[in-house]
């Protein structure tokens, strides 16, 4: 189970050139906790499909920073200012600035009832690092509400956000406020049935004469509230511990990374956040004159081939809870007991990994089976719709003056008729495996049925064939994951994820524009139907 890494200097090997990351964890070489190199970005000088183009992948890690706020009104003024800022394009706020005013008092309330010491956190604020194609665009405003919007959206908490460049204007990012509190849908008033006396401590006190100087004046900061007036006021739920979380920041990452990837146009400029969590295996560097070279090398090819068909199951459909629940049955449990068990034995490692892959491919087999089945019976059941129904047609247009304002398409919206084609070839290429390995399983088991004389004459004919299908399945299974890769994604999960939400977006934005252009009719127009002959 891996845990942290940070980023080193790139080496090459063989041909290949590779950025590496260190980790700290299990590689399957040792019982206790070891030093992983992580290949987290590879350059490729050979070729890796079936169509023979050459794979060249490059990897830009994201940088989200996170930090505590004992001052949110401070800081967002200090963000949102022209005069404070030198290059300050775009400010957007998803409530308004009284919204933080309370806030902060609830905030400083809450924390001086609990007696902890230190300093009160009112909110937390993200620093997004953004490709300086995104500056290029010239789209400040539309940006800085997407992400903002995006992160309201999934959290549930109100944000106020500010888009800069430094005074260099080498970094280009985006400052992200938001409240670890939600309003509550009935504030919590309390009013005092009789008055109430409060020290400089803000402890309750019984009678006035105890907050009293010599003087007979109320002591500095004592406090006493009358018959009849509000002593409390909650507006504001606890809160949110889900923002205090180990992963929280993780979780934003890879959230706030694959939606940049979705604005850029230039795949140079995609990045990537290793996801210690997802289904994938790192593989493990090989260093010079290491003695375990050929071991690591057989571990790191069984590695990739369960990527492999993790990004085959994924295109397959396959649940991604049932891919982590075979990772963690098959491989991570497996490697952990037989740590415990037989302490460094690197040729386990290998058993394990082959059967959690045998695992993963019965599963898509049996995924792709039942897919199938249900795509047969809906073809037989339906009968084919006449595509050639007339549509009504509609004149009565409003003029230019009336009309509504034409919705505006998203990048993600944009992106999905690209995303499209990709999904269909991957699509493509899966059915074709698909097919090969059924052909491969037909002829496994006329092999293992041969008798008597037919199993001298036909078993070595048979046994080739077998494996020229086993190269051509591997060789299509490469092209399978080196389509997302030229297309500038990272893995199938990452690819697919994209995909869905872009495919949403896509949709919104047709069910959008059909609302426009019904809204451009006129309403009183009457149709071909309704018109009344003259005569």
């Amino acid at each position: 189970m891996l845990s942290v890494f940070r980023p080193c200097r790139e080496q090459s090997h063989a041909g290949v050139t590779y950025t590496n990351a260190v980790a700290f964890g299990y590689v399957g070489y040792g019982n206790k906790p070891t030093t992983i190199p992580l290949i987290l970005s590879v350059h490729l000088s050979f070729q890796l499909s079936e169509e023979g183009e050459e794979s060249t992948l490059t990897t830009r890690h994201s940088f989200i920073q996170m930090t505590k706020l004992s001052n949110v009104r401070g800081r967002i003024t200090y963000i949102s200012s022209h005069a404070k800022q030198e290059h300050l394009y775009a400010v957007y706020e998803t409530t308004d600035r009284s919204y933080w005013t309370e806030l902060a008092r609830c905030s400083q309330q809450e924390f001086k009832k609990s007696g902890v010491d230190g300093k009160c956190i009112e909110a937390r604020e993200l620093i997004i690092a953004l490709p300086e194609l995104l500056y290029e665009q010239g789209m400040p405003d539309m940006l800085l509400k997407s992400f903002t919007d995006k992160f309201k959206e999934k959290y549930g908490v109100e944000c106020v956000a500010a888009l800069h460049h430094n005074k260099r204007m080498t970094n280009f990012h985006i400052h992200l406020i938001f409240s670890e509190r939600q309003l509550l849908a009935e504030p919590v008033i309390k009013t005092a049935t009789r008055n109430m006396f409060y020290d400089e401590h803000g402890n309750h006190v019984r009678t006035k004469k105890e907050i009293l100087d010599e003087a007979g004046n109320i002591r500095k900061r004592c406090k006493a509230i009358k018959k009849g007036e509000v002593y409390e006021k909650k507006l504001f739920t606890s809160k949110n511990t889900r923002f205090k979380q180990e992963d929280f920041l993780d979780e934003v990452k890879l959230f706030y990374t694959r939606m940049i990837n979705r604005w850029v146009t230039d795949e140079k400029d995609r990045l990537t956040v290793f996801d210690r969590n997802g289904p994938y295996l790192a593989t493990k560097k090989i260093g010079k004159n290491n003695p375990k070279a050929e071991q690591i090398e057989k571990d790191n090819k069984l590695r990739m081939d369960w990527n492999r068909e993790v990004d085959r199951a994924i295109i397959s459909e396959v649940s991604m809870d049932d891919i982590l629940q075979i990772k963690r049955e098959h491989i991570t449990e497996p490697v952990k007991r037989s740590i415990e068990r037989y302490g460094n034995k690197p040729e386990m490692l290998s058993l394990i990994l082959n059967m959690a892959i045998a695992e993963l491919v019965l599963l898509i087999t049996k995924v792709l089976e039942a897919i199938k089945g249900i795509h047969s019976r809906l073809q037989r059941e339906n009968a084919p719709e006449d595509k050639n129904k007339a549509q009504k047609q509609d004149n009565g247009i409003l003029t230019a003056d009336a009309l509504p304002p034409e919705p505006v398409m998203t990048p993600e919206a944009a992106a999905y008729p690209k995303l499209k084609k990709i999904k269909t070839e991957l699509d493509s290429q899966n059915a074709i495996i698909f097919e090969a390995e059924k052909l491969r399983g037909s002829l496994e088991i006329e092999m293992s049925n041969l008798k008597g004389l037919a199993k001298l004459t036909r078993k070595g004919d048979l046994q080739r064939k077998i494996d020229e299908k086993t190269d051509y399945i591997n060789r299509l299974k490469v092209g399978l994951s080196n389509m997302v890769r030229n297309s500038g994604f990272e893995n199938m999960n990452e690819f697919l994820l994209t995909f869905r939400e872009c495919r949403n977006a896509y949709t919104d934005y047709q069910r959008q524009y059909e609302s426009w252009k019904n809204a451009c009719r006129k309403p009183d127009t009457p149709t071909h139907k309704d018109e009344k002959t003259v005569g």
